[in-house]
């Protein structure tokens, strides 16, 4: 559907609604000459305005304000998102009901009841919401309400963790993180203390490579290693919250940060903790 421009000012109270004006979709209905579904999805496309500011909610009433439909409006572009986050650590990957349960961050307690401590530990989905939108996303895309609704998750990542997680409208995108999920590979960044040489990793390796360990298929290498701290680069196929931890035990590592940077062939790219960008349409996962 396109639309020419069309500013139209409500007169007084009509419409048949109420005296509170008319839902903005049947205003829209008429301005367009569309069904009143073809109204909200244009409203939901956020091709609307009310007075000059976009209105998302077809709901919303209207008296004498002005109207206004994007020239440019198409329902063409209401297709399902993709939207990655940079989950930042001690919170939640999404995956849990956040009504449920939750296991305390690692660290001292606050030491005022269990209920405390789980009100504490944050959703990572309290934070996809317009104003976390990575500046530097460049997608063209542009943030809705619908945008943040039916979004499911399904790669887990450990609390204490940051870095890459997924939410998706796009069932073909959850279909592929879900079936092809073992055979994915996640890349991780776990910082150590200290200055790490090549043959401190030779347990991990040896580990890796030892039937009896069930190990998933990975590889370990040095990214960077300084006297205070280094960073060790980890790829491994599937989801294995507790890999690293373990990996780093065996060679009597300590772990000061882990975070993913990416997963199958979709890099988290330069997104600030706590905020999110959209999946590009070149991008597969």
């Amino acid at each position: 559907m396109s639309a020419a421009s069309v500013a139209r000012p409500a007169h007084g109270a009509g419409g048949g609604d109420s005296g509170d004006g008319e839902r903005l979709s049947k205003r829209v209905a008429q301005i367009l000459g569309c069904s009143r579904r073809e109204a909200e999805q244009t409203i939901e496309g956020g091709w609307v305005r009310v007075d000059g500011q976009v209105v998302e909610i077809p709901q919303q009433r209207v008296l004498t304000q002005t109207v206004t439909v994007d020239p440019d409006a198409s329902l063409m572009a209401l297709g399902e998102v993709t939207l990655i986050l940079h989950k930042p650590p001690n919170v939640l990957d999404g995956l849990q009901d956040d009504s449920g349960p939750a296991a305390a961050p690692p660290g001292p307690s606050p030491g005022r009841g269990r209920q405390t401590r789980k009100a504490a530990i944050q959703s990572a989905r309290a934070l996809l919401k317009a104003a976390n939108h990575s500046p530097r996303d460049a997608s063209g895309q542009r943030p809705l309400l619908r945008h943040f609704k039916q979004l499911q998750a399904s790669v887990p990542l450990e609390i204490a963790a940051s870095g890459l997680v997924v939410f998706t409208q796009d069932w073909r995108v959850q279909r592929k993180l879900t079936e092809d999920m073992g055979q994915m590979e996640h890349e991780l960044m776990v910082d150590v203390r200290g200055e790490v040489q090549a043959e401190a990793l030779i347990p991990i390796e040896r580990a890796l490579r030892d039937p009896r360990q069930r190990l998933p298929v990975a590889k370990i290498s040095i990214s960077s290693a300084s006297e205070a701290r280094s960073i060790l680069r980890l790829a491994v196929k599937g989801a294995h919250p507790g890999l690293a931890a373990f990996l780093c035990e065996l060679a009597g590592l300590e772990i000061q940060a882990l975070r993913r940077i990416r997963l199958g062939r979709v890099s988290l790219g330069d997104v600030a903790p706590g905020q999110w960008r959209y999946l590009a349409e070149f991008e597969r996962f």
